[in-house]
């Protein structure tokens, strides 16, 4: 790909080129997984290290308590790992109808009622199993460190961080973790969470194995069951995380992978599917009717996402059946070149996250997310051993009156996904591991991306750099204040429904970005961080 090097956007980035990368939204991160590779390790081994450090030093977005996915090319091959939590198996519909009225939808949005098994520290021991090079205590010692002697907190965490406080602070555990003078840290103050460190360091002891049946799933269930859940030890000792094939759809000559459901990532590849009818290229990359037709593809495939995605075995249709090119091809036609559209579902042919990447000189590319989900997740913090949890269970339905009955609550069952790691591939070699953090705007921020990238050849940077929009419902979008006045007013023109945002952290998501340079033989990698974040893109 020959990228352009102009970069048309307001940005104190650069790209960085290295033989060895890591891309975070925390420069600490970054520096940990840098620093397992000079000690001789790998991606894996720099992933796991920064996804450790992200429990610490952006706990806005995940902590001990995340659940996380991943896509990795081992050099050879991708593969795919969900590590996404399960329901406890004391929850059914009857179980929330019952707390909350027969008239409840979905599980709370805060909580111990909000929390599936966390899966996160499980996919960090199953990455190193599999494919790590160093001891997996070697990997934790970095996060332990910044645990027990604290960090500096940067802008952007502590934004968020401020605002969380106010309706969270009541929650049990939040303000012993996380308010330790009686408030949020201010910019640039040491935050020290000691908890936090124990608990690392009893999961590196362990491998893992006291977050799932020893000491601390213990005091996990303890602390549900005092807080009014239904978590019992048997519910985390049941929890594994599934190794996966994934999903691949053409785009321009190019390959985009995805996990399969329960994720979101499908939204991509389905909205990449629908633009592949259309000549992008030949159209400004920043006018009226480029991202015209982005938000349109976008709203046709979260039409269908948000009425079929489910945990794979409940699904009536296949993801296959939703990216079966024919019915692309027709849902395609329905996009109005010249009005904006609220679209319903089609009908296929039946049968608060942190993202990090890592690449090392031997080819192997790991793209990994984790997420507590909202700000903070359930909001509710184990005290002994500082574990955050994440509110997934939130994305469960408890009622049989809702569209997409294959997200209903069951015993051991996963619910709908926002986090989605992605990678990109050409001619079955690999191209890029990245993702972008925030909710729905995930996918969306996938789309955006590829389509600067492979349609425009903008370069990483200058992708990730580039005004977004977000679509929400209906006729509504948000749209970056960074945006061109004129394409704004375009898009009103044609009857979408605007509302202008300044805060882009929690509208417009923030990206890591690695792109290989060099086939067959790894020549190094263009690495790019969003600006959107504190974080950093690393190299040597």
């Amino acid at each position: 790909m020959n990228f352009h090097d102009q970069n048309p956007y307001t940005s104190t980035r650069l790209p960085v080129f290295a033989r060895n990368a890591v891309s975070t939204s925390h420069p600490l991160a970054a520096q940990a997984g840098l620093r397992m590779m000079w000690q001789g390790g790998n991606a894996v081994d720099a992933s796991i290290a920064a996804a450790a450090v992200l429990t610490v030093t952006e706990p806005v977005s995940n902590g001990l308590g995340s659940d996380a996915f991943c896509i990795l090319w081992d050099g050879q091959q991708l593969h795919g790992l969900n590590a996404s939590g399960q329901a406890p198996q004391a929850w059914t519909p009857a179980y929330f109808q019952s707390k909350y009225g027969s008239a409840v939808t979905t599980p709370p949005q805060r909580g111990m009622d909000s929390v599936t098994i966390p899966g996160a520290v499980a996919a960090w021991v199953a990455l190193s199993e599999r494919f790590g090079k160093l001891p997996f205590e070697d990997l934790l010692q970095p996060a332990i460190e910044i645990a027990e002697r604290g960090y500096l907190l940067p802008v952007v965490v502590q934004q968020k961080w401020a605002a969380a406080t106010p309706e969270l602070q009541s929650l049990p555990g939040f303000a012993q973790s996380f308010l330790p003078w009686g408030r949020a840290p201010r910019m640039g103050e040491l935050f020290k969470f000691p908890a936090a460190a124990r608990g690392l360091r009893l999961i590196a002891q362990s491998k893992g194995q006291a977050f799932y049946s020893g000491e601390i799933a213990q005091a996990l269930a303890r602390f549900s069951n005092d807080n009014g859940g239904s978590h019992r030890v048997s519910d985390f000792a049941q929890f594994k995380p599934e190794w996966v094939t994934p999903l691949a759809k053409n785009y321009r000559q190019h390959t985009l992978h995805e996990i399969p459901p329960n994720g979101q990532g499908i939204a991509a590849q389905v909205a990449l599917g629908i633009l592949d009818h259309f000549d992008l290229a030949s159209l400004p990359v920043d006018g009226v009717a480029s991202q015209h037709l982005q938000i349109e593809a976008m709203k046709l495939a979260f039409a269908d996402v948000y009425r079929f995605v489910a945990e794979r075995g409940a699904m009536e249709v296949s993801s296959e059946q939703m990216l079966d090119s024919a019915y692309l091809a027709q849902r395609a036609k329905l996009i109005d070149l010249h009005r904006a559209q609220s679209f319903g579902a089609g009908n296929p042919v039946k049968g608060g996250t942190v993202y990090l990447t890592a690449a090392d000189e031997n080819g192997m590319m790991v793209s990994f997310i984790q997420s507590n989900y909202m700000g903070f997740g359930s909001g509710c913090v184990e005290p002994t051993y500082g574990i955050s949890l994440q509110n997934r269970g939130h994305g469960f339905s408890v009622s049989t009156d809702t569209p997409n009955q294959a997200n209903l609550v069951a015993p051991g069952k996963r619910p709908f996904h926002t986090i989605i790691p992605a990678f990109l591939s050409q001619g079955g070699q690999p191209v890029m591991s990245f993702g972008v953090m925030g909710g729905n705007m995930q996918p969306q921020g996938h789309l955006q991306t590829l389509v600067r990238m492979l349609d425009h050849q903008q370069n990483p940077q200058a992708a990730c750099d580039a005004p977004r929009w977000r679509f929400n419902q209906g006729l509504e979008i948000n749209v970056e204040s960074s945006m061109n006045p004129h394409t704004v007013q375009g898009l009103k023109d044609l009857g979408h429904q605007i509302d202008v945002i300044n805060d882009s952290y929690q509208d417009f998501g923030a990206g890591q970005f690695i792109w290989r340079v060099g086939q067959p033989q790894v020549e190094g990698y263009m690495v790019a961080s969003d600006p959107r974040r504190d974080g950093l893109a690393a190299g040597f």
